[in-house]
């Protein structure tokens, strides 16, 4: 009856992965030999795994990544453009916390869009919030934005997230009022966030593609400085997908 008036209390004080240890513990007489400390300790320890695991599950299920991609299982072969040390670099986050972009460039089929949830998986695993998003979708859903009224509330989410991955960059024209809301995106992200852009074109080029010359200016001058740079190489992975034993080349 105590056990029982202890489990509850756990669970109305929300400590469900305290309850469950001590569960497990009463159920297993060689856990109630070991010393108060160790058995308090191991109970603790089940909590906060507890909290890190349904906080990556909701970190997961907010950033919406379009693959289940994990940066263990990213392909090095060489030709594609890839070096250990940047992807170890890359890989630990810090450029993220540090506020930094990456701009990840290569034809289409060659991963750039599993690189980028890759990335974007490990971040969640770090305990960094991630949204994705792919450029037209974005355009749209910021047109829709403006038409409903929850602009600033759209743009107040993005500000706070600390990596936006946007995918699929300069697949379509931009519009003068997507312009206008790139460089509010930008600009709320300079140097407090981190984003990440995939894209077929080269960045050389994405001042043209922009096109109103003031605004690219603006544009690239937050997103290109202080940017790590990708450009992946070789033949679209798509046309040996049905050799492979996992999906992890596409994009």
């Amino acid at each position: 009856m105590l056990h029982r008036t202890t489990l509850n209390t756990l669970r109305q004080l929300r400590l469900p992965g305290m309850a469950q240890a001590l569960e497990e513990q009463l159920a297993q007489p060689p856990a109630q030999a070991l010393a108060f400390e160790e058995r308090l300790g191991l109970l603790v320890d089940r909590e906060l795994t507890h909290r890190q695991n349904v906080r990556l599950g909701r970190l997961l299920k907010e950033a919406r990544l379009r693959q289940p991609a994990c940066v263990e299982d990213i392909d090095m072969r060489a030709g594609r453009g890839l070096e250990k040390s940047q992807m170890a670099s890359l890989a630990s986050g810090e450029w993220i916390r540090a506020h930094q972009n990456l701009l990840i460039c290569g034809p289409t089929g060659v991963g750039k869009s599993y690189l980028a949830c890759a990335l974007g998986n490990q971040a969640c695993r770090q305990g960094l919030s991630v949204l994705y998003l792919r450029a037209p979708r974005l355009i749209e859903e910021l047109r829709i934005c403006h038409a409903d009224g929850s602009y600033a509330k759209r743009l107040a989410r993005f500000a706070k997230t600390d990596l936006i991955v946007i995918d699929d960059w300069a697949l379509s024209p931009l519009t003068p009022e997507a312009r206008n809301d790139l460089l509010e995106i930008l600009d709320d992200r300079m140097n407090t966030r981190s984003t990440l852009i995939t894209s077929q074109l080269p960045v050389k080029h994405w001042h043209e593609y922009i096109g109103e010359p003031t605004l690219a200016d603006a544009i690239l001058d937050r997103l290109v400085h202080n940017a790590h740079k990708l450009t992946l190489k070789g033949e679209s992975m798509r046309k040996t997908k049905n050799t492979l034993t996992d999906r992890e080349h596409l994009e």
